[in-house]
C-alpha cells in the first residue's frame, strides 16, 4: 500500500509534512489547495481516517501512525486560534519520492 507524504504550510507561512499510510487521502486533500483552518481539520480527519480504514481492510488493523498524523495536525492548528486562516497543501507525494539532488554526490 503505497505511503504519502503531506507538505503544507500554514498560516504564518512554516511548512511543514505529515504522512498518511494510503493514497486516500487524496479523495479529502488536494495538492495545491488552500483551506480555512476548519475546513482543512475536516477533511484531514475524514481523509486520514479513512486511510486508517484501508489499512484495516488490507492488515487487519488500524493504522495509529494515521491517528498520530491526525493528533499533530490538531495540535499545530489549535496554535493559531482562528479558523478562517488558510493552510495550503503544496503537495502531495508518495513517499519516497522526493526530488534526488545528486549534486552532493560527486562523481559517479
Amino acid at each position: 500500500m503505497p505511503a504519502v507524504m503531506i507538505h503544507l504550510r500554514w498560516p504564518d507561512g512554516e511548512e511543514t509534512s505529515t504522512y498518511s499510510p494510503s493514497t486516500s487521502i487524496q479523495q479529502h486533500l488536494q495538492a495545491g489547495s488552500s483551506y480555512t483552518m476548519v475546513e482543512f481539520l475536516q477533511h484531514a480527519e475524514a481523509g486520514l481516517n479513512a486511510a486508517s480504514e484501508r489499512v484495516k481492510a488490507v492488515k487487519g488493523f488500524y493504522c495509529s501512525s494515521a491517528m498520530d498524523s491526525l493528533s499533530g495536525l490538531r495540535m499545530k492548528a489549535k496554535a493559531y486560534n482562528g479558523g478562517s486562516l488558510r493552510v495550503e497543501v503544496l503537495d502531495i507525494r508518495l513517499q519516497g519520492t522526493a526530488p534526488i539532488n545528486y549534486a552532493t554526490f560527486g562523481d559517479i
